[in-house]
């Protein structure tokens, strides 16, 4: 019932705050209360990437790899696997400057009227003749046959100029 979103609940938000005893808890509260270790480890997959984000990009990989072990062992072996990986979480430094600029492009599609821009052409593939002939891909500069950082708009033109890693009014 709700307290099976409770103890999730209590668990994202102590590992989010560095508290690694309560991520034990909670985590230990769940698994002996008969939660799907799988479950708690899908949580974890997501708690990698919205909480801890950048500033270690290495937890997604011991997410993954948590859930990976505890579907090929199940439990009680798997606590273990999952008790690692919360301790990590709590111990890693935090970032959500991935997930708020997700969320910033998200406001800026909703929030658009009319049609969205089109992909610019020197963006678009050109598999047929037809297209090179409209100009698609004419002028893309490909980045790694260069030393030096290439100068090149990758938005439309609209958007030219956007930051969605910056703060976006309320």
């Amino acid at each position: 019932g709700e307290e099976h979103y409770n103890c999730i609940s209590a668990l994202h938000k102590s590992m989010r705050g560095s508290d690694v005893n309560a991520s034990l808890y909670w985590l230990a509260r769940m698994l002996e209360g008969g939660e799907d270790p799988l479950y708690v480890a899908r949580r974890l997959v997501r708690f990698a990437s919205e909480d801890i984000g950048l500033a270690d990009p290495l937890a997604l990989t011991q997410a993954v790899a948590a859930y990976q072990g505890c579907h090929f062992i199940g439990m009680p072996e798997c606590e273990v696997i999952l008790a690692q990986c919360v301790v990590y979480f709590a111990r890693a430094p935090k970032s959500i400057e991935v997930y708020r600029a997700y969320g910033n492009v998200k406001e800026c599609l909703r929030m658009h009227t009319g049609p969205l821009p089109p992909v610019p052409l020197h963006l678009r593939n050109a598999p047929t003749r037809l297209m090179k002939n409209l100009g698609y891909g004419k002028g893309y500069k490909y980045n790694p046959m260069y030393k030096e950082p290439v100068e090149q708009d990758y938005l439309p033109e609209e958007l030219k100029g956007t930051d969605f890693f910056k703060e976006r009014g309320t």
